[in-house]
C-alpha cells in the first residue's frame, strides 16, 4: 500500500506512520515527487518527522522528562519543541551541562537549534550576549548550569534543560531556573537527558507535574553512523551501563558496590572551608606510557582509545590521620590522550587549584609518571605512593571515609560518580575511581604514607 502526499498531509500521517505500510524507498519518492519549497518545508516539520515519544505530550505538565540513551535524538527533540514555543512565547530559557555544551550542541549542533529551524525561521545567534532571537522578536536567553546564579533574575514563559543528569550544581540549578519559569498562564520546562539515578532526577519524576518519556538508542539508530552505533552496542549491550545509556532506564545502585548515590547524595556539597592540603591524584594508564607505542611513518604516537587518565582534585580540611578531617573532591579532569596531554592536563590542575603536590602510584610506571610530568614543568612535586595488594583492600578505607559522612564531592561528577556506584570488588577498577582513592589515601587514610619520590630526588 502507497498514499500520496496529499493523502499524508490530509490524513496527518507522520513518517512514522507511513513506515508502517510504505519502505523508506517509497516514502522517498513520494518526497522526491514535492517542488522544491514543499520538500523544503517538510524537511523541516517536526510534526511530521517525530516519533511519538518525541511529540509534545498534551494535557496539563510542568516538565516534560525525555530520559534516553545516547544518540536517541533528545537534542533534535528539545531544538524543535523550543522552534515550536518560539512562535507563541516571547522569553524562553535554554540551559545545558556547560557554556561549551549549549554552544556546540544545542544551539550549533548537528540537532541543534539553527539546524531544525528554515531560513525564514532561523534566530540570529548572539554568543557575546548569550542569546537567540527569532523574526518576531522572542528571544531565548542562553544559560550554563555551571553557573547556577546566572538564571537569577530574569523571568521566562518556558524553558529547554539538556543533560540534566549531569548538572555539577543540580539541584542549586534546577530550584532557581523553577523560581524563574513565572511568565505566562502555563510556564513549562523540557528536559532532555541520558539518565542517572540522582536524587535531584528521582525528585523530579516522581512529581505528579511530570510527564516521562523514554527513548533508546535503538529507535534512532538508522539516523547515526553504523560503525558508531555499532561499536558502542556491542560495549554496552546487555550491562548495566547499557539500560542506562543505550536504553535511557534509571537505574538502582550497584548492590555490592563500595559507594552508594544516596550517601553521594546526601555528603555532597557546593562551598568548601579552608583546605590544608590539595593534591592532584592521577591514575594513568601504563599502556600510554609503554606497551602501546605505535610506530607510524617514522613518528612516535599513541592509542588512545580505550586509555582513560584519571585525574582527580582533592582536598583535606583538618589534621592528615585526625578522625576529624574532611575530604573534598573538588574537581575530575579526566581525559583520554597522550602522556604529553595528560600530563599538560594534570600540571594545569596543580596551578589552577593551588595544589600542593600531585600524587600517583609508584607501584605501575612510577619513575616513568615522574619522569612524563617533570619533562612538562620540572617544579611541580610529584609523590609516589605505593599500592597495598587488592583494588578492594585500597578501595575500602576510602569509601569508609564518605560512609562516615567526611568525604564529600563538591557539585556533581557524573562520570567519577558512576564509576564509584558501578564498581565491586573483583572487578577491574576504572581510572577516574583509583585516582580518588589514591588522593584520599595519600591525604586522609594513611599519615605514614612513604614519599618514595619528590621533586628534585633521584
Amino acid at each position: 500500500m502507497t498514499v500520496s502526499i496529499g493523502e499524508t498531509i490530509a490524513r496527518k500521517l507522520t513518517f512514522h506512520d507511513l513506515r508502517k505500510f510504505m519502505t523508506l524507498t517509497e516514502i522517498a519518492d513520494m518526497i522526491r515527487s514535492l517542488d522544491m519549497s514543499e520538500a523544503y518545508k517538510l524537511k523541516y516539520d517536526y510534526d511530521f518527522w517525530a516519533r511519538p515519544t518525541q511529540r509534545m505530550p498534551k494535557g496539563t505538565w510542568r516538565c516534560w522528562f525525555q530520559k534516553g540513551g545516547r544518540g536517541s535524538g533528545k537534542t533534535w527533540t528539545g531544538a524543535n519543541v523550543v522552534k515550536k514555543w518560539a512562535k507563541d512565547f516571547e522569553r524562553i530559557l535554554i540551559i545545558g551541562r556547560t557554556a561549551y555544551d549549549v554552544r556546540d550542541t544545542m544551539i550549533e549542533g548537528q540537532s541543534g537549534i539553527l539546524s531544525v529551524s528554515p531560513k525564514q525561521w532561523r534566530p540570529e545567534y548572539e554568543p557575546s550576549k548569550r542569546r537567540l532571537t527569532w523574526p518576531n522578536g522572542a528571544q531565548a536567553l542562553l544559560r550554563s548550569a555551571d553557573e547556577p546564579d546566572s538564571v537569577r533574575g530574569p523571568q521566562f514563559h518556558k524553558a529547554w534543560g539538556d543533560e540534566l543528569a549531569s548538572w555539577r550544581y543540580g539541584k542549586e540549578t534546577w530550584d532557581n531556573v523553577m523560581l524563574a519559569l513565572r511568565l505566562g498562564d502555563d510556564p513549562q520546562i523540557v528536559v532532555t537527558t541520558t539518565p542517572r539515578p540522582t536524587k535531584l532526577v528521582k525528585d523530579i519524576l516522581a512529581l505528579n507535574t511530570t510527564i516521562v518519556t523514554t527513548d533508546s538508542t535503538y529507535a534512532n539508530v538508522e539516523n547515526l553512523a553504523e560503525s558508531w552505533a555499532n561499536d558502542i552496542i556491542r560495549m554496552y549491550r546487555g550491562t548495566r551501563t547499557g539500560l542506562q545509556e543505550l536504553e535511557g532506564r534509571v537505574l538502582d545502585d550497584n548492590p555490592y558496590s563500595l559507594w552508594t548515590r544516596a550517601k553521594l547524595d546526601e555528603t555532597r556539597v557546593y562551598r568548601t572551608p579552608d583546605l590544608d592540603e590539595i593534591v592532584i591524584a592521577v591514575d594513568p594508564m601504563v599502556a600510554d606510557l609503554t606497551a602501546k607505542e605505535i610506530r607510524n611513518e617514522g613518528r612516535l604516537e599513541y592509542d588512545t582509545e580505550q586509555s582513560e587518565t584519571g585525574i582527580v582534585v582533592v582536598g583535606r580540611a583538618g589534621i592528615k590521620g585526625d578522625l576529624e578531617s574532611e575530604g573534598y573532591t573538588l574537581d575530575d579532569m579526566s581525559m583520554r590522550g597522550t602522556p604529553l596531554q595528560w600530563c599538560t592536563q594534570a600540571v594545569t590542575a596543580y596551578y589552577r587549584y593551588g595544589a600542593d603536590s600531585i600524587v600517583a602510584e609508584a607501584n605501575q610506571g612510577g619513575a616513568l609518571v615522574k619522569a612524563a610530568i617533570h619533562a612538562v614543568d620540572p617544579n611541580v612535586p610529584v609523590v609516589l605512593v605505593h599500592a597495598s595488594k587488592g583494588k578492594k583492600t585500597r578501595a575500602e578505607p576510602v569509601s569508609n571515609i564518605f560512609a562516615q559522612g567526611r568525604g564529600h564531592h563538591m557539585g556533581l561528577f557524573p562520570q567519577l560518580e558512576d564509576q564509584l556506584c558501578e564498581w565491586q570488588p573483583g572487578m577491574p577498577s576504572p581510572d577516574r575511581l583509583d585516582a580518588e582513592v589514591w588522593g584520599y589515601t595519600y591525604l586522609m587514610v594513611d599519615p605514614e604514607v612513604q614519599r618514595i619520590a619528590v621533586m628534585g630526588d633521584d
